[in-house]
């Protein structure tokens, strides 16, 4: 495929708002790439290089030829180029990157060369967020979405997937398996406004529920295959050289394989949790020392044992397994209850106890990886949402100088909907460290904003949600302050305009709002 055919495919994919219609441009386009194009192809069409990083910013693109005036480059070969950029490694290799961006862009058209700059530069608008080019793949090959996303979830390869699909069909995609030692998107959990709406919604005719302890720590995956075993982050990170008391506890559980999913937390002389930062600076420890704070495995979940696939299994079947396996003092907390007045107790007790809070789960429901999933509800004792840094204006009296005020938006259909801003909560430590990272983001600005790239995320809490006509969503949080920045989560993770809706309407609101729909 020509790539200018690709690049006017993105054009219009960014030209619309319908989801439907984005769905049907992409599914077209991908059922015209050839068989080697088709990962370079979705990567693209995501708004991504396949090869992620090539060594190549906006300053590398300064100093062009001018464009070509007719479309001669293929899909195929812009890759290949793209991976030459990427490879140039030792003396001269920065002259060599140089001559292989010129040539590139001298024999791209102008069309060509919008989305290509976009590309490498990571601000690339159209649309096409991870689910919408999964439907699109479902689509352009005939197949179930639900075989998709599935087959993307074990494999955590959206573009090795279409690949698959477009290639076999159901019948190739149905030979993704869950693979010990290739980490899997963990299951997350949907925020409760309380403990009643939580056991309430997961409690039905009076069965009983599970409250397990919510922890304040770093999300591991803790994959073992024999004598050998692998830790992840919640991103898919490897972290296993950092956390050798981890890889230690999981050798001596008495399986032969398995695939855990918990926490690693750290805790004090007395036992109390000790804040987050510590226990991730502690995770981010290359060379972890003698003398660094010991790090705890607490267990939750099992997903595969001694060969076998179990996440697909009630959670009972799953827990009863993780009891066999894993001693007590390595177990999430979880207490069974019939009542919200035992979850409520039960709430109170982990608070007491220095926890972030509780999730209540539903004992009959498989493993929903990758997804925010209704049968995990989250209650914290007040308002939290991860939220995504849209843009950042300069402050003013102690602050000038600093990056202050922060633009927060939520997820929606078709990208990030500003809520609102704030500069409370903020210390003189993030203050500096914000100023630093966020114009490492930036893509433009004016005389007091910085605008940057949807990457990072802010957990915000607040009082409330409140109807607001001044921004897009039609609501805006209520004494909104800065928590803490999560850099363990991706811009992917961060809560969506339709759990902000629920949390207005659970206040009171009543209809819509206004501005965007659901996303």
């Amino acid at each position: 495929m020509l790539f200018a055919d690709l690049a006017a495919v993105s054009a219009g994919v960014a030209a619309t708002r319908s989801r439907l219609a984005k769905i049907d441009l992409l599914a077209d386009c991908l059922r015209r790439l050839e068989p080697d194009e088709v990962a370079a192809g979705v990567a693209y069409l995501s708004g991504e290089l396949r090869q992620r990083q090539i060594g190549v910013g906006w300053a590398g693109l300064r100093e062009l030829p001018a464009a070509a005036t007719e479309p001669t480059l293929s899909v195929a070969a812009v890759d290949a180029t793209l991976e030459r950029i990427g490879e140039q490694r030792g003396a001269g290799s920065a002259g060599r990157r140089r001559a292989l961006v010129a040539e590139l862009f001298g024999a791209a058209t102008e069309d060509e060369r919008r989305l290509l700059a976009g590309l490498i530069t990571g601000e690339v608008r159209q649309g096409a967020l991870a689910g919408v080019m999964t439907d699109a793949v479902a689509r352009a090959a005939d197949v179930a979405g639900t075989t998709v996303r599935r087959a993307v979830l074990l494999s955590g390869d959206l573009r090795a997937v279409a690949a698959a699909a477009l290639r076999g069909g159901a019948a190739e995609l149905a030979e993704f398996r869950l693979a010990v030692g290739r980490p899997l998107s963990p299951m997350l959990a949907q925020p409760a406004t309380d403990i009643g709406d939580a056991v309430g919604r997961l409690a039905a005719d009076g069965a009983e529920v599970a409250v397990d302890d919510k922890l304040d720590g770093v999300r591991v995956q803790a994959h073992r295959d024999g004598a050998d075993v692998a830790i992840f982050t919640r991103s898919l990170d490897d972290i296993t050289s950092r956390v050798p008391e981890l890889v230690a506890a999981v050798r001596a559980l008495p399986v032969d394989s398995a695939v855990l999913d918990g926490e690693a937390l750290a805790l004090t002389e007395s036992g109390r949790p000790v804040p987050f930062q510590v226990t991730a600076s502690r995770v981010g420890r290359r060379s972890p020392g003698a003398e660094v704070l010991p790090l705890r495995p607490y267990f939750f979940d099992l997903l595969h044992i001694d060969g076998a696939d179990v996440l697909d299994e009630p959670a009972a079947r799953r827990w009863a397994e993780l009891d066999r396996v894993v001693p007590g003092d390595q177990r999430v907390g979880r207490r069974m209850v019939g009542t919200a007045e035992a979850a409520a107790e039960r709430f109170a007790a982990v608070l007491a106890a220095g926890h972030e809070g509780v999730v209540i789960k539903s004992p009959t429901a498989a493993y929903e990886a990758g997804r925010r999933g209704g049968s995990w509800l989250k209650v914290k004792p007040r308002h939290t949402l991860d939220l995504v840094v849209l843009a950042v204006e300069w402050g003013h009296g102690r602050r000038r100088g600093l990056l202050s005020n922060l633009h927060l938006g939520a997820a929606g259909p078709d990208g990030f909907v500003m809520l609102g801003k704030t500069f409370k909560g903020l210390t003189d430590a993030m203050l500096a460290w914000q100023t630093e990272r966020l114009q490492q983001l930036a893509v433009r600005r004016d005389a007091h904003v910085v605008y940057v790239r949807p990457e990072l995320v802010v957990e915000i809490a607040f009082d409330g949600v409140q109807t607001s006509p001044r921004y897009p969503a039609g609501m805006a949080l209520r004494f909104a302050r800065v928590l803490r920045y999560r850099e363990d989560k991706s811009a992917a993770e961060a809560d969506t305009i339709d759990t902000v809706r629920a949390i207005w309407r659970a206040a009171g609101g009543d209809g819509e709002p206004g501005g965007v729909p659901g996303g």
